[in-house]
């Protein structure tokens, strides 16, 4: 930048010395404010994109439906998660009260190019899966359960969560597979597999779906079944929004009772005999009407364990849970209906928070990974400069998956779990942590990977694990058994944000990719976020 006094040679030449000076200090000035408010600018040029996206898509829907604003008493519980990391602020909130509605909004965002997401019951952790700073799509007002007693079928909004499912078919005296505690949505657990309670007996939520809903990326509204679109009815079953938005599922119906369980808690003293209730479970159980979750957890400073115990019946075979029952501990078990079962476990203690899941496949438990698992827990609640309100560790033991799938034949079918994961009857160990900082948000996270990886090689070396899966690639001549044996798939709706797509979908990915190419060539679903093929 020009400074001091100008030599004196004439007013016309100071005149013009003066002007190039200016020009340069204005050039040099505008080029750093550029820098500093490109970004700044860039935003607010989007912003005004959305808005008038918004009200483009308030202007051509229903009366059905509304696009609400910030100001409006409505907004932050349609933004809203179960972890509060999970949720953004979007320019509005789109709620289609039908799916031709839903249709005009897709089309609209995808001419516009305006980033959305789609909120089912909201229980996602990763962040931006379900939740944009653009136009968020909350599917509140798909809210009903119609059960059709002649097809042993119930149809469901993707906008409920399963507490309101179970609520309505209760009276019916049958159920559906679905989420096993309280406040989960139907949408995102149905569309990313789906572990239930009744797993055991007849698959997971994916196995039981007979019939989509869906609205297109071009904004058709098609009826996908397995016989009208294979195809897309196999990439559904797993594949989250990456086709699509679908409004409604149609799912088998299952008789339902009373049903036996509920929840313990104890301190760290049931640490030690909580591991050889469940172990003993594990080797010795033979009916897959019973179920256990085991939790161990730090949270607010303390070691804590929890038991879910689970049997499908008003009265449990006698001595099969007598091992968890003898722990000195807080116990809410007993014979009640299956929705009291699932609302048992206090899940509110995490809700609210800033929080993420993780996973890492399992495909037989062992008292030594148990414990390695427990001395991770309090590695992680104590390590340096981390701080969590809570962290835990979910051991869901699913005894039967491997036969079972291979009677149903469940691989060909659907997308998820893929096929080596089905060979292997490998289930999902849980990881969760939970903090109050926003600027703690990758540093957690990033703790909770370097766990995993450690579980995982201390799993990698345990003899029963390895073993299982070369015996499973050995059967599958497609998989050569081989001294190196390609790790097992993550489950999708534990894995944390970052996890390569190919972790998960395994060797699903490349017909998925195909699906996607030919269902949404102009990649409208792209401008959503979650899992992308």
């Amino acid at each position: 930048m020009f400074s001091g006094k100008f030599p004196s040679v004439g007013s016309s030449l100071n005149i013009m010395v003066m002007q190039f000076a200016r020009i340069i200090t204005n050039a040099l000035l505008t080029s750093v404010v550029s820098a500093c408010t490109g970004i700044v600018e860039s935003t607010r040029e989007n912003q005004l994109l959305t808005s008038w996206a918004c009200k483009k898509v308030a202007a051509y829907v229903s009366s059905a439906s509304e696009v609400l604003y910030d100001d409006h008493p409505s907004y932050h519980r349609a933004i809203a998660h179960w972890v509060s990391s999970g949720s953004q602020n979007a320019v509005c909130v789109f709620e289609p009260g039908s799916a031709e509605d839903l249709a005009i909004a897709v089309r609209i965002l995808g001419e516009t190019r305006t980033p959305f997401a789609v909120k089912g019951g909201g229980h996602a952790t990763n962040p931006g899966f379900s939740s944009t700073r653009g136009v968020h799509i909350s599917m509140s007002r798909f809210s009903d359960v119609t059960y059709n007693p002649s097809l042993q079928t119930a149809t469901i909004g993707a906008g409920m969560i399963w507490d309101d499912v179970y609520a309505t078919l209760q009276p019916h005296g049958v159920t559906v597979v679905g989420g096993r505690v309280s406040g989960v949505g139907v949408a995102g657990f149905t569309l990313g597999g789906g572990y239930s309670w009744l797993t055991e007996q007849y698959g997971l939520a994916v196995d039981t779906a007979s019939e989509y809903e869906l609205v297109m990326p071009n904004g058709t509204i098609i009826a996908v079944t397995e016989s009208s679109s294979p195809d897309l009815f196999f990439g559904l079953k797993g594949g989250f929004n990456n086709f699509g938005i679908v409004t409604k599922f149609t799912l088998r119906t299952f008789p339902q009772s009373l049903v036996w369980g509920g929840t313990l808690i104890m301190d760290e003293t049931g640490i030690d005999p909580l591991i050889d209730a469940t172990q003993n479970f594990i080797d010795t159980n033979h009916d897959p009407k019973a179920v256990i979750i085991t939790i161990y957890g730090y949270l607010f400073g303390s070691q804590i364990a929890m038991s879910l115990l689970f049997y499908d019946g008003p009265n449990p075979p006698k001595g099969i849970f007598n091992d968890f029952l003898k722990i000195e501990a807080y116990q809410d078990v007993g014979t009640r209906s299956y929705l009291s079962l699932i609302q048992s476990p206090p899940v509110s203690l995490s809700s609210g928070r800033r929080g993420t899941f993780h996973t890492i496949p399992i495909v037989k438990y062992s008292r030594a990974f148990q414990e390695t698992a427990v001395n991770e827990t309090w590695r992680y609640a104590t390590q340096s400069g981390l701080n969590p309100a809570m962290i835990s560790m979910t051991m869901e033991p699913f005894l039967f998956l491997r036969e079972l799938d291979a009677k149903m034949g469940s691989a060909s079918h659907a997308a998820l779990p893929p096929r080596r994961t089905r060979a292997t009857g490998a289930h999902p160990l849980v990881m969760y942590a939970a903090w109050e900082d926003p600027e703690m948000d990758e540093i957690m996270r990033e703790a909770l990977r370097t766990t995993s990886e450690r579980l995982s090689a201390n799993l990698a070396g345990m003899e029963m694990n390895t073993l299982q899966v070369q015996d499973s690639c050995e059967e599958d001549p497609a998989t050569p058994g081989s001294a190196s044996v390609p790790p097992l798939e993550l489950y999708s709706n534990y894995a944390i944000v970052g996890t390569p797509v190919e972790d998960i979908y395994g060797d699903s990915l490349p017909r998925l990719r195909k699906i996607k190419e030919a269902i949404d060539p102009g990649n409208v679903m792209g401008l959503a976020g979650g899992w992308k093929f």
